[in-house]
């Protein structure tokens, strides 16, 4: 028996961020991302008989997947919550190719969608290793922990503010070719990020994502039906994934982060090259993950992302196209939808219709997850063809 995963991504929906959204639900919004996304697939709600969604429902505590699927209007023969932070949206994608595989389903929604009010807070579990052995010291928050990511980075390999910065810019600058980025007609220089106030030292605010209201939603089928599809099918080519640790002060050296078996084992599975990738679309909460991630791909060694970004163009038109749409850095980040968006980007790409920010004959993705502090991880290889 073959261990490829088989499925095909067949429709897509993504809702425009917004800064703030204002007498929005988070399942309002999920309606309206799965809504578009059943729309661009030309098939019937009727024929939906899985359902991945995210643990983060305001609206239900617990009871997740019955809670979206009745007010969706849809019984499923297969729902779950997936929960892997920033990940959470690729590893939807493998997991409902697993299901349809395994016959518990033939076509599955995956969707991810967050409200954001004025004023609104998140509240954490009083009880973890973050409580105990973190936030004690000051590890308290997101922009800590990868801050202290960052440093690791620096102090081992030398690299620089600058380095970092580039990241940074290359996602406002992709950003502007997207009229449905945050970011758009708002581009950055370097000096720009490196002149913006240090949040937490050495992160300055324009190396951060900016937190958005929005959503994205993706239906995967069988292959079979996929070839019936009036759009362009988006094949799962391969997957990895890996967890290591929630806590930062669990994590394991730089080099040893799990991109370094996820991003492998997607591409071993794919039985593809990473040189033979026409479009990185990958994780970027912070600058800071996309340098490790980069060096996870075998693309340069680590501690050298700093000269692969000087000597690369990112763009849709250049050598290693980065985060197509602007990242999360100049798209938005939607909570956890804001992963979603890299898969998104990724289909738009492979069927060829980014427009003027459309990579030229691109066959084949690399997108990435990443949940918590660089600890939760997955890697999927998409083509557009089989």
């Amino acid at each position: 028996m073959s261990n490829r995963l088989q499925g095909a991504i067949i429709g897509i929906g993504e809702l425009k961020p917004v800064r703030y959204s204002e007498g929005k639900t988070t399942l309002g919004l999920i309606a309206e991302a799965t809504r578009l996304a059943i729309q661009d697939a030309g098939i019937s709600k009727e024929e939906i008989d899985g359902l991945l969604v995210g643990p983060q429902v305001g609206e239900t505590p617990q009871h997740v997947p019955a809670t979206v699927s009745e007010y969706l209007g849809i019984n499923p023969t297969m729902s779950n919550t997936v929960d892997l932070g920033g990940a959470t949206g690729p590893g939807m994608i493998w997991r409902a190719a697993a299901a349809i595989q395994a016959g518990m389903c033939e076509t599955v929604v995956c969707v991810l969608a967050n409200k954001n009010e004025k004023g609104e807070a998140l509240r954490s579990p009083n009880r973890n290793p973050i409580r105990e052995f973190d936030v004690p010291f000051g590890a308290s928050g997101a922009n800590t922990s990868y801050a202290l990511l960052k440093r690791q980075h620096m102090e081992k390999h030398g690299s620089t503010q600058e380095e970092f910065a580039e990241i940074a810019y290359w996602a406002r600058k992709n950003a502007q070719l997207n009229p449905n980025a945050i970011f758009y007609g708002k581009p950055l220089e370097v000096k720009d990020i490196l002149q913006s106030p240090v949040i937490s030292d050495p992160l300055h605010l324009l190396e951060i994502v900016m937190p958005v209201a929005g959503g994205a939603a993706v239906v995967v089928t069988s292959e079979e039906k996929a070839k019936k599809s009036n759009k362009k099918p988006v094949y799962l080519k391969g997957a990895g994934e890996k967890i290591t640790h929630r806590a930062v002060s669990q994590a394991p050296d730089i080099d040893a982060l799990p991109f370094s078996y996820s991003i492998p084992h997607a591409l071993k599975q794919a039985e593809t090259y990473i040189e033979d990738i026409d479009l990185l679309s990958l994780y970027d909460c912070y600058t800071s993950v996309v340098a490790t991630t980069l060096e996870s791909t075998g693309l340069c060694k680590p501690g050298e992302f700093g000269e692969f970004v000087k000597n690369h163009s990112f763009g849709h038109d250049g050598d290693y196209p980065l985060n197509t749409h602007g990242g999360q850095l100049g798209f938005g980040q939607a909570d956890l939808a804001g992963g979603m968006s890299h898969v998104v980007e990724a289909v738009v790409q492979l069927r060829g219709d980014g427009g003027n920010r459309q990579i030229p004959n691109a066959k084949q993705a690399l997108v990435t997850g990443n949940g918590a502090t660089l600890s939760e991880t997955t890697a999927l290889v998409l083509g557009g063809e089989r």
